[in-house]
């Protein structure tokens, strides 16, 4: 079931990258050199190059991956079984029935002040919307063989992608900064008397998220495959003695269209904070066969996303509908969400500090994708970053997360709203941009995807560009955010309803055929 990292033997053979790489002057070789002392190039940066090589080649024999942002040939992968598409719905239930997502459903009660009908009925089909777009973009992986902003150069060519990739590290690295911030939180919570400061306790999990990602794709896969069972059984127990404090009765609060307007926001902010994801969809299952049939690799992805957003959120909800007419849980949550989650336990006294302990860990998962990803964007920003290792480029992920949280910890709500939010509105315009790539102007010619590393055979990206600025620009237009309200967001309700995705998608739908066609006609390409 685990999908297979390169051996040192096949760094050694050159088939553990891919099968090629870039050599000094960019261009790409179908068989590297067998040693590191092969490569010859002048000065520091060839020395340096060299170190590095040899480095890597070393970290190979400890079974640490070495492959970063090369394309899988399809002769590296391997015939999957169904066992492997139970593999991709366990990895998404791992990745998302997460801490994480149960203090994002607290804010719809107590920023949004919706009711817990209200809330749930958005939660579910607000991440249901997002999971669409998720579960899309997986099935790239096998076909392509490559890392999915990778595949955002077959739209916005070598340049313009590169704003992509930007955009996407500050997804990656943002929703690892709240992991490590709520898994401070409650296991400062489940500490005798808070003797666990947050701050030990995020550099406990930062620390233990980097050794996962640091060993690569196989290590990932085989922690997937377990890491959703302790989750389910404790959000399941949180479920079980914490259902009888919710509040199922209070309405939403607020005049018809301020409630309209929340709604609205609520539903946007969890299609963002599912859509976001979309980013390294592609990343996990670049080993699949290009054979893999797409319909089931989609339908077992939404499933297992859909299926631990709607656990996580609606106990979030449901926690926090609590907070007006429970004291305990309104001392809890003035300290921090996850004092809120480590609060729904209390009723089983010790043990329900271990079970805070258990979701606290929990979201080592959803920390070691993003972070896994990030090591692989930083390498598509250019020749020179791909030389250096992803592992290297991981661990310059994980610090700064890390330094961003410690230095965030006391505003995770104001986190939460503003970058979920904001970070929804780009990958909303991209998936417009690159279904309609595909549907339109790819359907019969297809895609090279052995030119993913050269540059003139790759598209030139304006109309990608184009349409993307122009759906940012309606996105502005009809956004809801605490610092900023678009004009035409303010027309529903008091606090404006954050419509920026849609309006984004639609905008950027709108422009990019025509503009495709003419770059098309002018260029070729």
């Amino acid at each position: 079931m685990a999908t297979p990292s390169p051996t040192s033997e096949d760094v050694e053979k050159g088939t553990g990258e891919g099968g090629s790489v870039a050599d000094a002057s960019g261009e790409v070789q179908d068989k590297p050199s067998k040693s590191p002392q092969a490569v010859t190039q002048p000065g520091f940066l060839g020395k340096l190059e060299v170190y590095m090589k040899r480095f890597e080649h070393q970290l190979v024999k400890y079974n640490v991956e070495a492959r970063g942002v090369q394309r899988v040939e399809p002769q590296e992968t391997h015939p999957k079984t169904w066992m492997d598409y139970l593999q991709a719905f366990l990895l998404w239930i791992s990745i998302n029935l997460a801490a994480v997502n149960i203090t994002l459903g607290m804010l719809a009660p107590t920023v949004y002040a919706l009711s817990f009908k209200d809330a749930a009925l958005c939660a579910v089909f607000g991440s249901l919307l997002g999971s669409t777009a998720v579960a899309y973009i997986a099935t790239w992986g096998p076909i392509s063989g490559n890392r999915t902003m990778i595949f955002a150069r077959y739209t916005f060519g070598w340049y313009p992608s590169k704003l992509i990739v930007l955009l996407n590290l500050i997804i990656l690295l943002g929703y690892s900064l709240i992991d490590l911030v709520v898994a401070g939180q409650i296991l400062s919570a489940v500490s005798t008397n808070g003797s666990l400061p947050v701050v030990v306790g995020i550099i406990i999990v930062a620390i233990i998220g980097w050794v996962v990602t640091t060993f690569g794709i196989k290590i990932f896969h085989m922690y997937m495959r377990y890491a959703w069972l302790p989750q389910l059984i404790a959000v399941s127990i949180l479920y079980g003695v914490s259902a009888s404090q919710y509040d199922l009765q209070t309405p939403s609060m607020g005049d018809s269209r301020t409630v309209i307007g929340n709604r609205i926001s609520f539903f946007s902010l969890c299609f963002s904070a599912a859509i976001t994801y979309a980013g390294g969809a592609a990343d996990f299952f670049v080993y699949y066969p290009p054979t893999t049939p797409r319909l089931p690799l989609f339908a077992v992805s939404l499933l297992g996303l859909i299926f631990s957003f709607t656990l996580a959120l609606v106990v979030g909800i449901g926690l926090a509908s609590a907070v007006p007419n429970n004291a305990g849980y309104a001392a809890a949550y003035e300290t921090g969400q996850g004092n809120l989650l480590v609060e729904g336990f209390s009723s089983l006294g010790r043990f329900g500090k271990f079970l805070g302990v258990v979701i606290a860990l929990g979201l080592i998962a959803n920390l070691v994708a993003p972070t896994y990803s990030s090591g692989i964007d930083f390498q598509i920003l250019g020749r020179a970053a791909q030389k250096i290792p992803r592992f290297v480029w991981n661990t310059c992920g994980v610090i700064i997360y890390t330094v961003c949280a410690l230095a965030g910890r006391n505003s995770l709500s104001a986190i939460f709203t503003n970058f979920l939010a904001l970070m929804g509105y780009w990958v909303a315009s991209w998936i417009a941009i690159t279904i309609e790539e595909q549907v339109i102007f790819r359907r019969r010619r297809g895609y090279d995807w052995a030119a993913w590393n050269q540059q003139e055979k790759l598209p030139l990206g304006i109309a990608a560009l184009v349409a993307f600025l122009v759906g940012w620009a309606g996105a502005i237009l009809c956004m809801a955010q605490v610092w900023y309200i678009g004009p035409i967001a303010k027309l529903v309700g008091e606090y404006g309803a954050d419509m920026g995705n849609y309006v984004g998608f639609s905008w950027a739908a709108l422009v990019y055929p025509p503009m495709r066609w003419l770059e098309l006609r002018m260029i070729g390409r």
